[in-house]
Parts: C-alpha cells; structure tokens; sequence
C-alpha cells in the first residue's frame, strides 16, 4: 500500500514539474518583446488559466492522497479491533476451563 502512495506521488510531481515547466516557458515567450499584443494577451490568459489548473490538480491529488490515508487508518482500526475481539474471547474460554 505504501508503495503504491509512493509511486502515486512521484507520478503526481512529475505531472506537476512538467506543468511548472510548461508554465515557464509560456512565460518566456510572453516576455519576448517580439510577439505582438494580441498574442501576448492571449498567452497570458492561457498562462492564467494553466496556473489555475495546476492549482486544481494539486488541491484534488492532495485530497486523493489525504483519502487514502484516512481509509488506510480506519481498515488499520478495524483490523486491531477484530483481532482483540478474538483475544478476548480466548482469554475467555481459558478462563472458563473450556479450552486449555
């Protein structure tokens, strides 16, 4: 399980730095003097709305990942108090003299 946590978080950083990326050179071309308004309006609105996406993304991996973790403590729960219900009942049953 955690191993799979892990490799889900790297493919979530690496989607995100290849983002960043994307980002980054959106941003060189927007600073270029060379390119014309109309194009440098453009590509700033699309800049904006790749940030905002990027945002996204990470806000909803970081709720999958948070998630995943609440499902992994309660089967964790679960699991601890099945086992002492059977400890219980043997502690009992050698108690009452039934098993040895």
């Amino acid at each position: 399980m955690t191993m799979s946590l892990t490799r889900r978080s790297m493919q979530i950083s690496s989607l995100l730095s290849s983002l960043l990326l994307l980002c980054v050179s959106g941003l060189a071309t927007a600073i270029d003097p060379a390119i014309s308004k109309s194009e440098s309006k453009s590509s700033s609105a699309g800049i904006k709305v790749l940030i905002i996406l990027l945002g996204l993304v990470a806000v909803i991996g970081f709720c999958v990942l948070l998630f995943k973790l609440w499902q992994k403590k309660k089967r964790e729960e679960q699991h601890a108090r099945l086992l002492k219900l059977f400890e219980d009942d043997d502690e009992l049953e050698v108690e009452l003299g039934i098993r040895d």
